[in-house]
């Protein structure tokens, strides 16, 4: 999807299906050149778009198919039908229905598509249009294609425990044109606690011709039994090819963007050892609390809400070996070689937290996490954690990979830092700090490396400088995907590169299940840290104990906000 939205966005056309007469991969749901009702882009030759001397806007577009297809069964003219369970949840209203729109406006979506949304509350279409339409984004100008999406709406109300529901709503699908032929793909934004119960009724009542294929939203699980459970029962259900566990930072434009740094560039390949790196730090921050979901936040925590999940899996990227190719099980292979050398992580190694009000800050500090209203008296949940994992193979043995999350912080920021180790026999009297890769994966994404340069001036004097690759600077023109858009095309095309295979989470979770009984059973009350702060000051005391050497003498500007 990015890779035509930089061959076409950028030149501010409109975008189109490609023509089935083309020959060339017609089976995917991707744009290729305007149609003739768009208004013309220009007269582009291959080599202007980046697609090779002699190669046309169609052939490009058709290439740009095949690579994001991994399988021949998605026909571009086929009938397709996205059901939503939970489509009167949060999560569907901001995320699912703007994405779905957003695809369906830029030509990604199959020419034959229906979305259909299910959920115990009474809503109607248009209910759904009027809680949906603040996030959609969508200008004046994209009115005659707003209402022809709407039109393609259906909705069906039930309970999640009952059959009869499910019997209604596969009449429903049925009755869509070629409903009972279609490609479906279900979408599960629920409770964990309903996934066995709805999965067992989709089975029984909704499977359609076509491909069936089951989006299931973190957590996977509370534990590795729990986890291994709901596995268990889905793979009793559907094949692992039809499963698609969605962390959605996986489809961030900086966390795919490591695989193409790490591999993709000689010159990292010989330094990205435990002979030059001293520590590997990933961080997750968010500048406000709960606000509200404290009640959610509650039952998982910040271990199982970031760290499980986000953390380890930008980790994985950061300490895999090369995969012998780009295909999703190649990939996910060296991933799961890497969790399986990660012994689990004893309570030694982490620092937890919970932030408390801060009556000096704003209005939304000052309360705490236990004056949520939705937070259980007393809880002993934390909001903060940090933790030191070992890579033991011959690559990283010994250094350490800590991982930081959590809410209320002083500042939104989540990104990937690679700290080198002291240059040997050194002949600056000290002056010279460590050398630093960051990946910065929000906001302001980025990739920068510190490093040191001579002082402007007569005498040589080192000075603490970057080289810069801010997005926002260099790739001016160009729209970021949203993860969602990226991630439900590659449910859409077979493509199971980004998400969770069930092996691969058993090994996250028996890293982290000891440690997570560990905390229930001792149920201590975390550090308080202020709402702003930095995180407990025990946090910096472990990152210190791991090797990290914060000087404090450097900060990154932003130079596309100079």
């Amino acid at each position: 999807m990015e890779a035509c939205r930089e061959i076409w966005g950028v030149y501010g056309g409109e975008m189109g299906p490609c023509p089935p007469s083309s020959g060339l991969a017609p089976h995917l749901p991707h744009t290729c050149p305007p149609s003739p009702s768009a208004a013309p882009i220009g007269p582009m030759s291959g080599p202007e778009l980046g697609l090779g001397p002699g190669r046309s806007r169609t052939e490009g577009c058709g290439l740009l198919r095949e690579e994001l297809s991994q399988d021949g069964a998605f026909l571009w003219g086929q009938p397709h039908i996205f059901i939503i369970f939970g489509a009167s949840g949060d999560l569907a209203r901001k995320k699912i229905y703007p994405t779905i729109w957003w695809l369906f406006r830029d030509g990604l979506l199959p020419e034959d598509i229906h979305v259909v949304g299910f959920a115990r509350s009474p809503l109607t279409v248009e209910l759904i249009r009027e809680r949906t339409l603040p996030h959609l984004k969508a200008s004046p100008e994209d009115s005659p294609l707003l209402e022809r999406f709407f039109s393609r709406q259906r909705f069906v109300q039930g309970h999640y425990g009952d059959e009869a529901p499910f019997r209604r709503l596969e009449a429903a699908l049925r009755e869509l044109p070629g409903g009972a032929a279609a490609h479906r793909l279900f979408y599960l934004a629920l409770p964990p606690g309903l996934y066995a119960t709805v999965t067992r009724h989709i089975r029984e009542h909704c499977m359609g011709q076509g491909w069936n294929r089951i989006i299931v939203e973190k957590p996977f699980g509370r534990d590795l039994a729990s986890s291994d459970a709901l596995s268990a029962h889905l793979s009793g259900l559907f094949h692992e090819e039809q499963i698609y566990r969605i962390d959605h930072y996986l489809g961030k434009e900086m966390v795919q963007n490591l695989m193409v740094l790490r591999f993709g560039n000689r010159i990292f390949g010989p330094i990205w050892n435990r002979d030059n790196v001293a520590c590997v730090v990933v961080t997750f921050k968010e500048p406000f609390g709960t606000e509200g979901r404290g009640g959610y936040f509650d039952d998982f925590g910040i271990i199982r809400d970031v760290m499980q999940n986000h953390l380890l899996q930008m980790l994985c990227l950061v300490a895999m070996e090369k995969p012998a190719s780009t295909n999703p099980d190649d990939v996910r292979d060296e991933k799961v070689k890497v969790l399986k050398c990660i012994s689990p992580v004893v309570p030694e190694d982490v620092v937890l937290g919970q932030y408390v009000g801060n009556p000096e800050g704003p209005p939304e500090a000052h309360k705490g996490y236990l004056d949520d209203p939705t937070v259980p008296p007393g809880s002993t949940t934390a909001t903060f954690a940090a933790a030191i994992l070992h890579v033991a193979n011959e690559r990283w043995d010994g250094v350490p990979f800590v991982l930081r999350c959590g809410k209320a912080l002083n500042e939104r920021k989540a990104e990937v830092r690679l700290q080198f180790r002291d240059v040997p026999g050194d002949i600056f009297g000290h002056q010279c700090k460590r050398n630093e890769l960051v990946v910065r994966v929000q906001p302001d994404e980025a990739v920068y490396t510190k490093m040191m340069t001579k002082k402007p001036g007569l005498f040589l004097s080192p000075e603490e400088s970057e080289l810069d690759l801010t997005y926002g600077n260099r790739y001016k023109d160009v729209k970021l995907p949203d993860a969602y858009e990226r991630l439900i095309l590659d449910v859409f095309c077979g493509n199971q590169m980004h998400f969770v295979r069930s092996d691969e989470l058993r090994e996250a979770w028996r890293i982290f299940t000891p440690l997570l009984h560990n905390i229930e059973a001792r149920a201590e009350r975390p550090i308080p840290y202020v709402f702003g702060s930095r995180g407990p000051p025990e946090a910096d005391e472990l990152l210190k104990r791991a090797g990290f050497l914060y000087e404090g003498t450097y900060r990154w500007v932003n130079p596309h906000k100079l």
